[in-house]
């Protein structure tokens, strides 16, 4: 009991607050000025029946319910004005067709509740234990009711046409609004229709009313939440009053409540009966929130196609077509052309098109048709506002989209925008590809040759060719980017080598550089300087003349000569350029076939690595000699030394070097050539107690 006294003023606090919001939103707004007016007669009505509700007499109970219909005799006609005009644009033809039913609406409860306010109630209170109070209603109180079931018929059923000619993000918008609004009236129907049945108003009716009213607030707050306006324009049909569902349901409800009604009081359950019927309506409710959800239809109609109805396709077939078609495609452009033309025989499309996203993620790009040709593809191009609108639209989309029935959502709004790029484009269906959840471009489909639109079937097996040739589309890009990716590591590779050589020939001209002032009066040195020079020169030249070669791999002009004599020239034209003391020593080698000047950069790198590595003060010593079938190669040196760890995880591999200046590729690249050669390097060193390199070479090659 003492919830049924405080639900009435927590209504009149709800009506107030979306009263409020709907005039601070838009106050000039006829549609905003009568929805505030509804809350308002609402309010009213609701703080008139919780003053009923704790009335102590029969007196003060019969005065606040003359209050309380007084209020509520204007409730039919303003909801109606609101139902004729919420999320209608030409809403004034309508009042005006309906200009006589709305001031009758307004008219006959209003003359019944001010001038026969005095014939409302019987005068002899009526006794119930069940109830705090029971008034019987007087011939005044039986027309009242009447009325108002009428008018609540009436809102109800141009509530049911709005939300009927509503599509897409419109009904998601209103359709709490409706369905708030129609509970309201729905319920007031029920406890209107118990009140002429049998002849009395009761507290339970108004406890039923007041906590509807609560409900259906929170609908519309809901509502509110999602459309900032009310001022939502859907075009409707004239239709006639037989076309409306609420007619029907109203009629078939007046025929059978009283039925019913009399079952549940023989069978003793009158006491509960408005407890109960409260919770009906709440679970009602619920059904019809799920119900009229459009995410909730498509799955329904996909549920009961995949699972009792016959396959349209044999999709085993279908997918074995597939994959025999775009198996062996590595391009896209001939994967695109396959897709779109599997796609017009399987749905009989004319026209099918596929728009890929170019590398800015900004722009469409044609990659393949079945109608436009390769000049053609070539020049078509969704760019600006139009495929930054298309690319937005579709990246939030699961199903293919018919750009032609979706006239009332968001694809509605895109038709009527950009008609005439769709046009073009030959787009009546689109469906985006997406792969990885990320947006590869967008598939179009021109009108079928039958003129049917998609059925749930077609949209399954559509969006399943999507899926499938958007993962084949981003596989193709993905190793594109990563063919790119290693032709770029190989030109940085190749630069690197290049720069290596570069650089140790800059050191070999450093150093004779030095030491020519102090040796410039010893003509051997003079000599060995000047062949120093020009050696350089010549290489600097071989080198760019090779360069391009070197971009396609590493190619040998292999010559059959004595190891030991390129070791003996190589030692040479260091002369005067390594700070260590140089020793060789040289044992015979049969000849081999190597390329001589690809080995010398090897000798010449370990050779000036080894001569920083001891400094001045010391040794370098170069060992050939044949072990097996192998030539061996030795530069050994008793410099710094290197770590075991450094030599496992860091010798031999690029860009990693123990010396301040290096760049880490000489060794790096030594180690191609020498395996290059069928050879392999092997490495021995301590720190503090020096290095030594061997090349194995084969004899046999």
């Amino acid at each position: 009991m003492v919830a049924s006294i405080f639900l009435p003023f927590v209504a009149v606090l709800l009506c107030l607050g979306l009263a409020g919001v709907a005039l601070l939103r838009d106050r000039h707004s006829f549609v905003h000025r009568i929805f505030a007016g509804g809350m308002l007669a609402l309010a009213c009505e609701a703080l008139f029946a919780g003053f009923s509700i704790e009335a102590s007499t029969y007196t003060e109970v019969v005065h606040w319910q003359r209050q309380r219909l007084l209020a509520a005799a204007i409730i039919p006609g303003t909801w109606l004005l609101f139902s004729l005009s919420f999320a209608r644009i030409d809403y004034p033809s309508f009042i005006a067709k309906w200009r006589w039913i709305v001031i009758a609406t307004f008219v006959g409860p209003c003359t019944l509740a001010t001038f026969y306010r005095q014939s409302l109630f019987v005068d002899v209170p009526i006794l119930d234990p069940a109830s705090r109070w029971v008034l019987g209603l007087s011939w005044a109180g039986y027309g009242f009711s009447l009325l108002w079931i009428v008018g609540a018929a009436l809102v109800l059923m141009n509530l049911e046409r709005t939300l009927r000619a509503a599509t897409g993000s419109m009904r998601w918008k209103m359709k709490f609004m409706i369905l708030g609004l129609g509970s309201l009236f729905a319920v007031r129907i029920y406890t209107e229709s118990q009140a002429l049945l049998f002849a009395t108003l009761t507290t339970a009716h108004e406890s039923i009313n007041v906590a509807t009213l609560i409900v259906a607030n929170l609908l519309v707050l809901v509502s509110f939440v999602r459309s900032r306006f009310l001022n939502i324009n859907v075009y409707l049909s004239q239709t006639a009053l037989y076309n409306s569902l609420t007619v029907l349901v109203t009629g078939i409800y007046l025929l059978t409540v009283g039925l019913l009604t009399k079952l549940v009081s023989y069978f003793g359950g009158d006491r509960v009966l408005p407890v109960n019927t409260f919770f009906v309506f709440l679970a009602l409710l619920a059904f019809a929130v799920v119900l009229i959800s459009d995410e909730w239809r498509q799955r329904s109609k996909r549920f009961i196609s995949r699972h009792f109805q016959r396959p349209q396709y044999d999709y085993r077939r279908e997918w074995t077509a597939f994959t025999e078609r775009t198996t062996s495609l590595l391009e896209t452009k001939a994967l695109c052309d396959a897709i779109a033309k599997m796609v017009s025989e399987t749905f009989g499309v004319g026209c099918v098109t596929i728009w890929l996203l170019d590398d800015s993620q900004e722009h469409l790009i044609c990659g393949g048709s079945t109608v436009f040709s390769e000049e053609q593809t070539l020049g078509l191009k969704i760019t600006g506002k139009e495929a930054g609108d298309f690319i937005a639209i579709m990246q939030e989309k699961q199903l293919p989209v018919d750009f032609d029935e979706s006239r009332g959502d968001w694809a509605g709004e895109f038709y009527r925008t950009h008609a005439a790029l769709l046009h073009e484009a030959r787009a009546r269906f689109g469906t985006p590809l997406v792969a990885s959840r990320e947006l590869v471009g967008v598939m179009t489909l021109d009108e079928r040759l039958t003129q049917a639109p998609l059925s749930v079937e077609d949209n399954d097996l559509l969006k399943t060719i999507a899926d499938q040739a958007a993962a084949s589309l981003l596989n193709i890009r993905l190793s594109q980017r990563l063919l790119k990716a290693k032709e770029m590591e190989a030109f940085q590779t190749l630069s690197a080598f290049f720069l290596h050589d570069l650089k140790n020939l800059a050191s070999t001209l450093s150093l004779t550089m030095q030491n020519l002032p102090v040796h410039f009066d010893d003509p051997d040195f003079r000599s060995d300087a000047l062949r120093v020079i020009a050696n350089s020169v010549a290489k600097v030249n071989a080198m760019c003349s090779r360069l391009s070669l070197l971009t396609k791999g590493l190619e040998l002009q292999k010559t059959s000569m004595d190891l030991n004599t390129l070791v003996t020239a190589t030692l040479a034209d260091l002369n005067g350029s390594v700070r260590a003391n140089l020793v060789r020593d040289l044992h015979p080698i049969p000849d081999l076939n190597f390329d001589p000047e690809q080995l010398q950069k090897v000798l010449v790198n370990l050779i000036l690595n080894a001569s920083e590595a001891t400094g001045p003060q010391g040794e370098i010593c170069v060992v050939t000699e044949q072990k097996s079938d192998w030539a061996v190669v030795a530069v050994k040196d008793n410099g710094a030394g290197m770590s075991r760890e450094f030599i496992e995880r860091s010798l031999f591999q690029p860009f990693q070097t123990t010396k301040s200046q290096g760049l880490g590729i000489g060794l790096f690249h030594s180690k191609k050539i020498v395996e290059a050669h069928h050879g392999r390097i092997e490495v021995e060193s301590e720190l503090g107690k020096g290095s030594v390199f061997r090349v194995f070479l084969p004899t046999s090659c």
